[in-house]
């Protein structure tokens, strides 16, 4: 199963959602920002996208600015909290597909996992 983690809000978001569909793949639409991620699901997230959590943080959000976040030297523990109880803070769109994830900025990386 294919699941991507998406903001109708976003352009390329939605460009990702037309990606899948063009493709042919059935895929699972997570809103993430009505029903987001748990810790746990972060963890997993991101230990298939072989990132650090840092490098899934929207740092050009005002809430990351508001937070304090660019002052603040976090653990991976604490961003994946922090993440968990901001999800405007995740980077987006997010593809997880056949034991892989890929972030979608540009659309090649989730091509390349469909067609891995």
């Amino acid at each position: 199963m294919t699941t991507i983690l998406h903001n109708p809000r976003c352009s390329k978001s939605r460009a990702a959602v037309s990606l899948l569909e063009s493709r042919g793949v059935d895929f699972e639409v997570v809103k993430y920002l009505d029903d987001p991620p748990s810790e746990k699901e972060l963890t997993r997230i991101i230990k298939l996208l072989g990132v650090s959590t840092e490098a899934i943080v929207r740092k050009g959000e005002k809430l990351y600015k508001e937070l304090g976040l660019a002052d603040k030297k976090l653990s991976n523990r604490e961003w994946i909290a922090t993440l968990a109880a901001n999800p405007k803070l995740i980077e987006r769109p997010i593809v997880i597909h056949d034991g892989k994830a890929a972030v979608g900025r540009p659309l090649e990386n989730i091509e390349a996992i469909l067609d891995s």
